[in-house]
């Protein structure tokens, strides 16, 4: 007999899970609940390889179901990467929409190509999960079974925590871990790398060094610049740099000494929230400047 469903219920529960992370992902205000993480580690670590490996292996006793278990989780772990490496040569980059778009194409992909291979095998060959059979097993064996009331109330007890095991694995994985608070504080030369500084100069003369602030201070932080010349000011950035948590701030300085000299110190001091009793970070660049 020829396999008559048109969506196996496993694949259809592909599908549905992926369009649904689609959504909690591109549309707001859903994009900022917690459902998002949820539903998108399945999407990455999970059901691209279970649509390749129902796609490679639609008969039943091509795997059993550890194995169509186990390879989900190995091959969705190496096919990812593969395709965030694919993405990094196209002019999308590695962003998360076209990794989104990029992982919702490969699994409905993978998902009709096993619809169809399914569908062309008989249904007693063809692969499927039996959910109805799973949960009446289940209900039967609560509910129904000559078993001691001990008994039932150790396999309800059996089930409940699993639900709570599970409940508690997705709160730890959603709910954000504060680690150590700090702001990177930077200076690059002019070709933004961390070398061919400005350091020879003549009086009068501006130069130009890019200098970054990254806030990891898990709150919004306002910063304040200046540029200190031999422990006299040299120039305060008028502008009060307000970055949120993990939000970077990177723009081009550009100094004028006023004064000559030899081995003077150049000093880059970040203040944090208008406390100008101590720099908060401290940089500083050893320059030389002749009157010529």
């Amino acid at each position: 007999m020829i396999y008559k469903k048109i969506i196996p219920s496993d694949i259809f529960i592909v599908i549905v899970f992926t369009l649904l992370t689609v959504i909690f992902i591109m549309f707001p205000p859903l994009s900022n609940t917690w459902i998002r993480t949820v539903l998108g580690l399945p999407i990455v670590l999970f059901f691209p390889g279970y649509a390749l490996i129902a796609a490679l292996f639609p008969r039943k006793d091509d795997l059993d179901g550890i194995e169509r278990v186990a390879l989900s989780f190995g091959l969705s772990i190496a096919v990812v990467p593969l395709l965030g490496l694919g993405l990094n040569y196209t002019p999308w980059g590695i962003r998360l929409i076209p990794i989104l778009v990029t992982l919702v194409i490969f699994t409905l992909g993978m998902c009709v190509i096993t619809i169809y291979r399914r569908s062309e095998l008989p249904e007693e060959e063809a692969f499927s999960v039996p959910f109805a059979a799973l949960y009446a097993s289940l209900s039967e064996e609560i509910f129904t079974s000559p078993q001691s009331r001990l008994d039932k109330m150790l396999t309800v007890i059996l089930v409940l925590s699993i639900l709570v095991s599970v409940i508690m694995l997705v709160y730890v994985i959603v709910t954000p871990k504060q680690g150590e608070k700090f702001t990177e504080f930077y200076i690059l030369g002019p070709g933004g790398m961390a070398d061919d500084y400005p350091t020879e100069l003549n009086l009068s003369d501006s130069k130009m060094v890019i200098v970054g602030i990254v806030n990891h201070e898990y709150d919004v932080v306002s910063y304040s610049l200046e540029l200190v010349l031999d422990n006299e000011l040299l120039a305060q950035y008028q502008e009060t740099i307000m970055l949120s948590h993990n939000e970077t701030w990177e723009r081009n300085v550009t100094f004028t000494p006023d004064k000559a000299g030899e081995d003077m110190k150049l000093q880059f001091l970040l203040y944090k929230e208008y406390n100008y009793t101590a720099p908060y970070r401290d940089l500083h660049l050893w320059i030389n400047v002749s009157e010529k």
